[in-house]
């Protein structure tokens, strides 16, 4: 008899055991995905803040209206600050990367001191158009080594918590082309210190506190809600495993953290959502992207169908390009005939299969609404005498965007070529002043890593 008990209370202890190396091994799965959740976010926002660090700087070079210097200015100082905060939650912290670090501070304040400055009063010099353009060259080297370890990263489905592993497990340096294009980047901007720079910051609100505002209202979803939404947004069926938690990493406003398996392509889906409203904020799916099947008109053909399928109706494509075999697209919603620019959404289409693999909806969720858009005060003629002279028009429309007061107006947008570069400027159909002044994406490089 007492031999029973003992065998079975150490059949008890036994099963106990297995049991809590089953939660203590389920909870470290949880954990991981939601660290590499995180570091998915910040790459993701790097490399976008870094493509707009590239776009306001050579926006400066094509100005005409010094009055329009000043915000552009301020925006590159404000995404210089976002990009230093996504550097700094990467798992790179083994890795020398001082230089591109100095490189961002020093660009934002120089940014800063020089928007605050009284243009009119004080213009700026051929040596600071010097600057400019020296500035915008290096953040030009920075933008292709993410973009090359973005792509390298997607085309070979590797995560950053294995990088994460790779780095702590060594001790010399590592043969890793991520981290190798990282450490380029920063031997690149190694020449900046021959650069004037200028003191100053202050503080901008940035699109998270848009978004907290924009959520207000929403009514609060709970977890198994979100996991709901999530399975319909991606389109997974019902066994995929799906993770939700709290962000829990300092964003202005409260957001679940998902993750989704998609086991048809032995990867994850990463995806943020507000718990107000349940509005998809951005997902990713981080895969291996095989060989071009699509073209870029069939992926464009897939992420309209995407869009209407998830009431994104009326949204016009205002820019596309290719990075390796994946299809990137940039939509604005159409207000009769006019673009408007405020309500922006990201989406990137698989060309091996066409699954959309990546989503970005901030600007969109932030400024949707129901508008009255006035009749323009000025012809169109009378607008583009207000361009710059060297800039060559291709194409005009009426567009809805923000001016530096964070006002909506009405302009006519004009696209145009300096040189090499493409410009996208839109002057105000109201007074004809100079409201704002982009650089448009050229065409990106194929990166070949087989």
């Amino acid at each position: 008899m007492i031999r029973n008990i003992i065998i079975g209370l150490l059949a008890v202890a036994v099963i106990a055991t297995g049991y809590w190396g089953f939660q203590e091994q389920e909870e470290k799965q949880t954990l991981m995905l939601s660290t590499e959740s995180n570091y998915q976010r910040a790459f993701h926002e790097l490399a976008y803040h870094i493509d707009q660090i590239e776009d306001n700087l050579g926006g400066t070079l094509a100005m005409n209206s010094r009055s329009q210097l000043s915000p552009a200015l301020a925006e590159a100082w404000r995404v210089t600050s976002l990009a230093q905060e996504d550097l700094g939650q990467l798992p790179l912290n083994s890795l020398e990367l001082g230089k591109t670090e100095e490189f961002l501070y020093k660009l934002g304040k120089f940014s800063y001191k020089t928007s605050v400055r009284d243009l009119d009063k004080e213009p700026l010099n051929d040596k600071e158009y010097k600057t400019l353009e020296q500035l915008y060259g290096y953040s030009k080297e920075i933008r292709d080594e993410v973009r090359k370890a973005q792509a390298y990263m997607l085309s070979n489905g590797m995560r950053w918590v294995d990088i994460e592993k790779e780095i702590a497990a060594q001790n010399q340096p590592m043969d890793n082309l991520i981290t190798d294009n990282f450490e380029l980047m920063n031997r690149s901007v190694e020449g900046f210190s021959e650069v004037d720079w200028g003191a100053g910051m202050a503080a901008i609100d940035d699109l998270n506190g848009e978004l907290k505002k924009a959520f207000k209202d929403g009514k609060e979803i709970n977890e198994v809600e979100a996991e709901q939404i999530a399975r319909e947004y991606l389109n997974v069926n019902d066994n995929a495993v799906v993770e939700v938690a709290e962000t829990g990493n300092g964003l202005a406003y409260k957001a679940y953290s998902i993750v989704v398996d998609d086991p048809e392509h032995d990867t994850n889906y990463y995806m943020d959502m507000s718990v107000q409203g349940g509005h998809p904020i951005w997902f990713l799916q981080n895969r291996q992207v095989k060989e071009q099947a699509i073209s870029l008109n069939e992926a464009l053909e897939k992420a309209q169908v995407f869009l209407e399928e998830h009431d994104k109706n009326n949204m016009q494509l205002v820019n596309s390009k290719q990075y390796d075999s994946i299809g990137s697209f940039e939509f604005v919603h159409l207000e009769g005939n006019v673009r408007a620019y405020t309500d922006l959404i990201n989406v990137e289409v698989a060309l091996d299969d066409g699954d959309i693999v990546s989503y970005e909806a901030k600007n969109y969720i932030i400024n949707h609404k129901k508008r009255e858009i006035p009749e323009p005060n000025l012809t169109i003629e009378e607008a583009r005498e207000k361009l710059n002279p060297r800039l060559e028009v291709m194409e005009d429309h009426l567009a809805l965007t923000e001016n530096n007061l964070g006002e909506e107006v009405l302009c006519y947008e004009f696209i145009g070529v300096i040189k090499d570069d493409t410009f996208q400027v839109f002057i105000n159909a109201e007074d004809g002043s100079e409201v704002r002044v982009d650089r448009l994406d050229q065409a990106q490089p194929v990166y070949n890593f087989s």
